[in-house]
């Protein structure tokens, strides 16, 4: 366990000029040190490689699609290193990812928190510290929407499963898969029979299970996506 006496080195990814210069001084001023300040994911994977922090604090929605890039590098992060402590920050949950990112690292050392939450900064910084020290720390709307898509037996997959099992729906060969995705066809294989174990489709005929996969993603497709 981290000591909160202990300075925590902390790389900080946020895109907006004021706010990334306020959350370093925030942070500077609490013990942390902030080895690097960036705006985009790019930079945020470029800083750690170069720095090798105890921390990251990362914005989810950064150029340049100011979709959920910051949440893609940290779940890359976390799958690079899994005891890299990270805090996402958001101002909307975005469940395509979240689910990825709080598996990581075997669920420690992480915290997925809404901006707009974030209201008092002594309970920030504790939580800052509580992640570097490995607990994880979910803002409760979070756990809400989480727990809302849980109801679909798609929200059991990961976000690169349920992207195969979509190119499954659309009639496509693992090979096939694998040359869109640019990967292995032995990784297709692995994440098809993935999808079909935790879908609940035991060993069989792949030809029917395949039928039964895409039935479950046009069924449940929409549902999951919903807000």
């Amino acid at each position: 366990m981290r000591s909160r006496q202990e300075v925590i080195r902390t790389v900080l990814a946020e895109d907006g000029a004021l706010l990334r210069e306020g959350l370093s001084a925030l942070l500077d001023r609490f013990g942390f040190h902030v080895v690097a300040a960036v705006g985009d994911a790019e930079a945020l994977v470029a800083a750690v490689a170069e720095h090798a922090p105890d921390l990251v604090v990362t914005d989810i929605r950064m150029p340049p699609g100011f979709s959920d890039e910051g949440l893609r590098a940290a779940v890359q992060l976390r799958q690079d290193r899994p005891d890299l402590p990270v805090v996402a920050l958001s101002q909307f949950v975005e469940p395509s990812y979240a689910s990825d990112l709080l598996d990581s690292g075997g669920g420690s050392g992480v915290g997925y928190l809404l901006k707009d939450r974030v209201g008092d900064v002594g309970e920030f910084v504790s939580v800052l510290h509580r992640v570097a020290a490995g607990e994880t720390v979910i803002d409760p709307e979070v756990v809400r929407k989480l727990l809302k898509r849980g109801r679909t037996p798609l929200a059991t997959l990961s976000n690169r499963e349920r992207e195969v099992l979509g190119l499954v729906a659309e009639g496509y060969s693992n090979a096939a898969i694998a040359g869109k995705l640019v990967v292995s066809e032995a990784a297709v294989n692995k994440h098809v029979g993935n999808i079909f174990t935790k879908l609940g489709f035991t060993p069989g005929d792949d030809r029917n299970r395949r039928v039964l996969a895409t039935l479950t993603y046009l069924r449940d497709g929409a549902q999951l996506n919903s807000p």
